[in-house]
């Protein structure tokens, strides 16, 4: 197997809660090139997985969140 495709496998990538998320929009302001805000305001993920360069501000971004709705796994 390729070892870019296990790197990409095992990367975090960003879950969000959508019963707990009610639609701040932080996390579309901390991490703008992995989270976009439908049109009523709540977020979405673009599914990627993480670079290692972004993990670090992506779990920043998780534990701001006020209803703590966005995990980084």
């Amino acid at each position: 197997m390729d070892t870019r495709a296990i790197a990409t496998q095992s990367a975090p990538r960003i879950d969000i809660d959508w019963t707990g998320c009610v639609g701040h929009g932080l996390c579309a302001e901390l991490l703008p090139e992995h989270i976009t805000l439908d049109e009523w305001g709540c977020p979405l993920a673009d599914g990627r997985p993480l670079p290692p360069r972004t993990v670090k501000r992506a779990r920043k971004a998780a534990a701001a969140c006020p209803v703590l709705a966005l995990k980084i796994g």
